[in-house]
């Protein structure tokens, strides 16, 4: 074993996290949380986690569901194309691997959804396969140790990085789960993107980034991305009953596959509702990766036309909107016009 492996096996076994939900061999329940792992916080995965497994506590069970059900325990969650690859995926683990989880980084890199770094977490956790994980937090512990200067997101200097962490493997295979765990746990609580708790960190006596004073510096930040915003107004459609209008959102697109009010680019598309008044709330904002939503709620409640006329949907009571999917800021406002 090299000292790198060593040190942080040994490491994490007297202070990384051992007590998370999905630490098992399991490789539904390590797939399940890697996936909802991606670009979001363990206390938010804590969240959902438990309450995804006692509905769907196996892959022929999450196979089996509606593609709405999914999506409705995912809601708020965010990047919803995790949730509906995470359903086609189970799917085709039932019918194309007959319900058994492949157990080589290649054969699962097939599931949708599923990069190498998320294959190479499954067989390394499930399966004990000699894979390294390369997601963000690992390319940063790199960085600095080994004091690489480079732009992450560079094909180049990535496949530099690939190899870096390869080289890098315990010899033992029984120590994968503990290696890999201890490469999530050092960059998610000490060599952490900003205020990193260098002092205690098992590898600072190793670390160039340290000792050369650059650990501020790599790995070098990304140029930001512009962000975009767009402005739409909400239609909620409220009947005397306190029951509202929800339509399912296209496949692509913000919010795809949940049920949502019409959404419009403008107001002269309200026209076609044939709406008498309507009562205009104040703008919402909500933030996606590089969008800012500036959302507009009108709520109407005398209309001259059906919104059946107009499009497929349903009717659904305040009592029941927790059964549907709603977007996260939908699910947030709707409180304040319940009757």
């Amino acid at each position: 074993m090299n000292q790198f492996a060593e040190k942080l096996i040994n490491w994490q076994r007297q202070h990384g996290r051992h007590n998370l939900p999905w630490q098992t061999s399991d490789p539904y329940r390590v797939w399940l949380s890697e996936i909802m792992l991606q670009q979001t916080q363990v206390a938010t995965v804590l969240e959902y986690y438990p309450k995804f497994i006692n509905r769907f506590p196996d892959v022929q069970s999450l196979a089996e569901a509606e593609q709405d059900a999914v999506l409705q325990l995912w809601a708020g969650l965010g990047y919803y194309s995790r949730a509906r690859n995470l359903h086609k995926a189970a799917q085709q683990i039932v019918y194309e691997f007959g319900g058994q989880f492949p157990q080589q980084r290649i054969e699962l890199e097939r599931l949708c959804g599923v990069g190498r770094s998320t294959a190479a977490a499954i067989a390394a956790f499930a399966f004990r396969q000699p894979e390294t994980i390369l997601d963000g937090n690992v390319k940063r512990v790199l960085c600095r140790i080994f004091a690489l200067d480079g732009d992450t997101s560079d094909k180049k200097f990535e496949a530099q990085l690939w190899q870096l962490a390869e080289s890098l493997l315990p010899k033992n295979q029984n120590d994968m789960p503990v290696y890999t765990q201890g490469l999530m746990d050092l960059g998610a609580t000490v060599c952490k993107r900003s205020k990193p708790d260098c002092t205690h960190c098992p590898m600072v006596s190793d670390c160039l980034a340290w000792a050369q004073n650059r650990v501020a510096e790599l790995p070098r930040k990304k140029s930001a991305v512009p962000i975009k915003h767009i402005a739409f107004y909400w239609l909620i459609l409220r009947r005397d009953d306190g029951a509202i209008w929800l339509q399912k959102r296209p496949q692509k697109g913000i919010w795809a596959g949940l049920y949502c009010v019409p959404c419009l680019e403008n107001l002269q598309e309200i026209e076609s509702f044939g709406l008498d008044d309507w009562q205009e709330y104040a703008v919402l904002t909500h933030r996606l990766t590089h969008r800012l939503l500036e959302i507009t709620p009108l709520l109407a409640t005398h209309f001259f036309r059906q919104p059946e006329d107009l499009g497929s949907g349903v009717w659904v009571q305040p009592q029941n909107w927790h059964e549907y999917g709603l977007p996260k800021p939908l699910a947030q406002f709707l409180p304040q016009i319940v009757l």
